[in-house]
């Protein structure tokens, strides 16, 4: 395998690299400092393309740092689940940026560009390094790499508002870290294990003798993961996050960070805890119901809002809801629709985020009711809102459909139809709320009353991208479900 076999620890070094470069290249080189973190996050990408070609060759193979197996050295997994995630990290984190290059000069101080360069390389390569680690101290770690450096992007705007709201982040995140801690400190007492391979071939005799423990930490770990990716009811967070902070910033933490929890408690239900124990306690039925008022409860609450950055923040609520819908119907078909929701919501979520920051830029405009006609001085911004408004709808030819379809071909597989009529209802509101939207932007018969600035086609061209790329998972999802199907047999 030569040097691609270094490449799970390059990734996560390279990033972490430009992390403490990006200030230093900001205050002395400034204009390489943007193309500096470009490029990095252009090659982690080749590099995590190598990663999935490489296991297809030659399947599953591990990377133990230092050349130290475990259960003394920190040990990266390399499958196709973890690859697929890593994909999406790295390919929405570049995207994001390419387009937060000219939207952040309209956003923050100038002065600010480099250590918001930094924080956003620091993110990245945390949430590469949760995709790929199988050591539960090494995911601790990670994880508050990924938390602080959230926090930070948020905060960075420096008024009111994002402070406020990055405080109240940063208070739930560390929450959700102590739960999490507490939980692993309840698994190493009965395991003597960080490995998660190694705790897996422990638990089964330890449910036996503490099965305490066992109900313990797998409560903690739905706590922590679930605070982290807005799983209601522990969401409060993130509205105000998200429509506060920068809109880069918004389309990161909605797009990708909530996503990467999401993955990290499928992980430690599916290859931490043994199938005996996941068949024993109703994990899966608690993740089921909490999903599902998620889903109804994010619509509901979108419906109201009058901001549109906040409007996008609970349908993030929602749209989270259906990753863990997949997971909690715990059924090969519904976990390959939720993790195809977690590549589409990534792309769609992100692109309308991105949305009302070119809306913002050239008309300074956030509240709803004064985006009619709009469509008037913004078509093409609008056409992408369009496209991914259809997506969160289930509207065919959208990537949305497509996880939507198979997440209720998976409720009716384990004979669960209720949650069919929720995928359903919920399609419903999300077309309430974004629908008036589209026909008030573009069939407005007054002339649009504010004045609306030239936006840099670099941001325009990142739309377009979106659309293609929403459209194209509509359209083509058979290599990506492939992935995804047989990544989840192993599972099982």
């Amino acid at each position: 395998m030569g040097l691609a076999q270094h490449f799970p620890a390059l990734i996560i070094a390279i990033l972490l690299g430009i992390a403490f470069l990006s200030p230093i290249l900001y205050r002395w080189a400034r204009k390489t400092s943007a193309p500096a973190l470009i490029t990095a996050l252009s090659l982690s990408l080749v590099m995590g393309i190598v990663l999935l070609i490489q296991v297809h060759q030659g399947g599953t193979f591990y990377y133990h740092m230092g050349g130290w197996p475990p259960p003394f050295g920190v040990e990266f997994k390399v499958d196709f689940l973890r690859v697929y995630m890593l994909l999406v990290v790295l390919a929405v984190s570049l995207w994001i940026m390419v387009y937060a290059l000219k939207d952040l000069e309209h956003e923050l101080k100038t002065e600010m560009l480099g250590w918001y360069y930094s924080l956003y390389a620091l993110l990245v390569g945390s949430m590469a390094g949760i995709a790929l680690t199988n050591d539960l101290f090494n995911l601790f770690v990670l994880m508050e790499i990924c938390a602080i450096s959230a926090c930070a992007i948020i905060s960075i705007k420096e008024d009111r508002a994002c402070l406020e709201a990055s405080f109240k982040y940063l208070i739930l995140s560390a929450m959700g870290t102590g739960c999490f801690l507490l939980g692993v400190a309840m698994l190493y007492m009965v395991t003597g294990q960080f490995n998660y391979d190694l705790v897996n071939e422990a638990l089964p005799a330890a449910v036996e003798q503490y099965p305490n423990n066992m109900f313990a930490a797998s409560s903690l770990f739905i706590v922590a993961f679930g605070t982290k990716a807005a799983l209601f009811p522990l969401h409060v967070w993130l509205p105000d996050a998200h429509a506060s902070a920068p809109s880069p910033s918004s389309a990161m933490l909605s797009g990708v960070v909530i996503k990467i929890y999401a993955f990290a408690l499928f992980i430690m239900f599916y290859q931490l805890f043994p199938r005996p124990l996941l068949d024993s306690i109703p994990l899966n039925e608690i993740v089921l119901w909490l999903s599902t008022a998620g889903i109804m409860f994010g619509s509901i609450f979108a419906m109201v809002q009058v901001d549109l950055k906040k409007m996008l923040a609970y349908s993030s609520i929602g749209q989270i809801g259906y990753v863990f819908l997949g997971i909690g119907l715990d059924d090969t078909i519904a976990l390959t629709g939720g993790f195809y929701h977690l590549l589409v919501h990534a792309l769609m979520k992100s692109m309308l985020f991105m949305v009302a920051g070119v809306i913002i830029y050239s008309t300074g405009i956030r509240q709803i009711k004064q985006l009619a006609g709009v469509g008037q001085v913004l078509p093409l911004t609008m056409i992408a809102f369009t496209v991914g408004a259809a997506s969160m709808i289930g509207i065919p030819g959208t990537g949305g459909l497509i996880s939507k379809w198979y997440l209720a071909l998976g409720a009716l597989e384990v004979g669960r139809p209720f949650f069919v009529v929720i995928i359903l209802a919920s399609s419903l509101l999300n077309a309430v709320y974004y629908m008036p939207i589209i026909v008030n932007a573009f069939m407005h018969q007054e002339t649009f009353e504010h004045e609306a600035k030239p936006v840099p086609r670099q941001m325009l061209v990142t739309l377009v991208i979106g659309v293609l790329a929403v459209i194209f998972f509509g359209v083509a999802p058979g290599p990506t479900l492939t992935l995804l199907e047989n990544a989840i047999a192993l599972l099982f």
